[in-house]
């Protein structure tokens, strides 16, 4: 038995355990189970091929077992901020949109926007439009036909 390979299965031990803690997701837990694994081998007295398939085995079992309650318990639904809801809805301009000049103003769902066209043209008050974008504070919209997207 060659006398570094504890220290070699300790470092995996460590390095997977650090790697783990400075992530926000499960990455590399399993390598540290694998490496306990693989180091009890070791102290056990196994061949160096026998721990290595201790540390894969153990790897892989603590990955396919855990995997499926790691991604139920770590899957956080996204959540649409209320700026998004705006995407795809319908406005009305309540002051001239300028692309040039940085002027116009939308109201859509009862707030007032600012916006701008997407293609630079000129949409005068009044006119419906539909809101394709928002960049920063400001909605990136088109002349609509008027009718009202499903929501």
């Amino acid at each position: 038995m060659e006398t570094y390979l504890p220290y070699f299965w300790l470092a995996v031990i460590i390095v997977a355990a650090v790697v783990e803690g400075s992530t926000a997701q499960l990455v590399s837990i399993w390598f540290v189970a694998g490496g306990v694994g693989a180091l009890i081998a070791n102290l056990c007295g196994a061949e160096l091929w026998t721990q290595t398939v201790v540390f894969v085995v153990v790897t892989a079992i603590t990955l396919v077992s855990t995997r499926p309650l790691v991604k139920k318990l770590m899957n956080f639904k996204k959540e649409e901020t209320n700026a998004d809801r705006y995407i795809g809805k319908d406005g009305i301009v309540i002051a001239e949109i300028n692309n040039t000049l940085g002027v116009g103003q939308v109201n859509v769902l009862g707030s007032v926007w600012t916006a701008r066209s997407e293609d630079g043209s000129v949409i005068k008050i009044g006119e419906h439009v539909l809101i394709k974008a928002i960049e920063g504070v400001k909605l990136i919209v088109t002349v609509h036909n008027g009718m009202k997207e499903e929501e």
